[in-house]
């Protein structure tokens, strides 16, 4: 069994990464860099995947049991499909092995609390990857709202808005828009306003394509969270922004506005007699929150090794599942959501 002080006097903390797709791709680059971190081995139900990525690094492939049996890894990175997730987080709390999960921790709401539970019961260090935490201008906007610089907080809109809508199949198996994209936004209202809402409305459309609107699955939509304090935060969300991929931020206090603006593609502008030009927003998310990648893993890492805390945890995978099933509920019965 590997103790935290333990991992404390490594020079490195071993990972093993489950998931070669496209997260896997990142946490793996992101590993190779990091200095206080060793990527031991990859492991994906799809082995040519694998194979594919650890040559590129240079690493193992690895099978699910010797991550969890082995006592040369002390942590893992969970960037696999969703439908794995329970079953990992709970063999590597078995294994006490430090836990980097990509969301969700499930699909279902009764097995995320459940594997909570059991997390939360072992002490094993947990991460759970909402990583617009920590990219720079998101921090940037949390930590002067946290000092004052606008007073209270009185009201809050959060664009969030993909240039795309994903494969139709991909929209049912991650739970459709509130779970795999809203969730991210309803995580941003509860750390900058550091309330938890008392009540939802949700209205949503199907909209972008003739599979979304035959299928009824929405790809559009608005929530209106009231926090206790009576703070309103207004999430827009859309699968289809054919400008690159839109994320912004105004948070309006008594003293002011505090406004994040999207990142565009470069910093020039254009100006003409015709017009002012500027560029469009980076095109996905992969561009837009790559720092936002590296500084994660360096969170997780250090914690880890340190034995500090880290944050966000399970507790907040948890309570953002929660809004995001009652939002589906306003959602279907356009009624409001009062949550306990």
């Amino acid at each position: 069994m590997t103790s935290h002080n333990t991992l404390r006097t490594q020079s490195h903390l071993r990972v093993a990464l489950f998931g070669a797709g496209r997260m896997g791709e990142i946490h793996a680059a992101t590993l190779m860099r990091h200095a206080g971190a060793r990527l031991v081995g990859i492991v994906d139900a799809h082995r040519p995947s694998a194979e594919r990525l650890a040559a590129k690094h240079g690493v193992a492939v690895l099978e699910e049991d010797a991550v969890f049996d082995g006592a040369d890894i002390d942590a893992v990175i969970i960037a696999s499909a969703a439908d794995s997730h329970p079953d990992l987080i709970l063999r590597s709390v078995a294994g006490r092995k430090a836990i980097f999960c990509e969301k969700p921790l499930a699909r279902d709401l009764e097995c995320v609390q459940s594997v909570a539970t059991v997390v939360e019961a072992s002490g094993v260090p947990f991460l759970l990857a909402f990583n617009r935490r920590f990219d720079p201008d998101f921090t940037a906007l949390a930590h002067r709202l946290q000092a004052g610089e606008i007073g209270a907080v009185e009201l809050a809109i959060i664009t969030s808005r993909d240039p795309a809508p994903p494969p139709i199949d991909y929209v049912v198996k991650s739970g459709g828009l509130f779970r795999e994209t809203t969730i991210h936004d309803i995580d941003v209202a509860r750390w900058l306003t550091g309330e938890d809402p008392v009540s939802v409305h949700a209205t949503a459309s199907a909209l972008t394509t003739t599979a979304m609107r035959d299928a009824q699955l929405p790809d559009t939509a608005v929530l209106t969270l009231k926090m206790p304090s009576g703070a309103i935060v207004s999430i827009n969300n859309s699968w289809r922004a054919a400008y690159g991929y839109d994320q912004r931020v105004e948070v309006l206090g008594e003293e002011g506005m505090l406004k994040l603006a999207n990142l565009r593609r470069d910093g020039v502008t254009r100006l003409g007699a015709s017009g002012t030009w500027n560029s469009n927003p980076e095109p996905f998310f992969l561009e837009r929150y790559a720092n936002a990648y590296s500084v994660e893993l360096d969170h997780f890492i250090t914690a880890v090794r340190d034995a500090q805390t880290i944050s966000p945890g399970v507790a907040d995978g948890v309570k953002a599942l929660r809004i995001a099933y009652a939002a589906e509920e306003s959602a279907r019965t356009g009624q409001s959501v009062t949550l306990g």
